[in-house]
């Protein structure tokens, strides 16, 4: 069994008004060190396979769990031990 940690982030080269939105606020709030704020997803998957588990996560994450035209993704993935 593995756990799988999946981050989706805008691509740079798109505009993201969230990130600009939060960046103002902390800027509002005397947080004028903040140089740049880009928002992006966080997910974690618990995948019952052995086969192909790096292949599967890719499809899944170019598929559906990420839209490629506007974001990037990478993973992690962690064997977990039965106990």
């Amino acid at each position: 069994m593995y756990k799988v940690k999946v981050y989706v982030t805008l691509r740079e080269s798109v505009l993201d008004p969230q990130g600009g939105a939060v960046k103002r606020a902390l800027h509002t709030m005397e947080y004028k060190e903040v140089e740049e704020v880009r928002i992006g997803k966080y997910m974690e998957l618990t995948v019952n396979s052995t086969e192909n588990v790096e292949q599967r996560i890719d499809e899944m994450c170019s598929k559906l769990l990420a839209n490629t035209v506007i974001e990037d993704y990478r993973f992690e993935i962690e064997e977990v031990v039965p106990s």
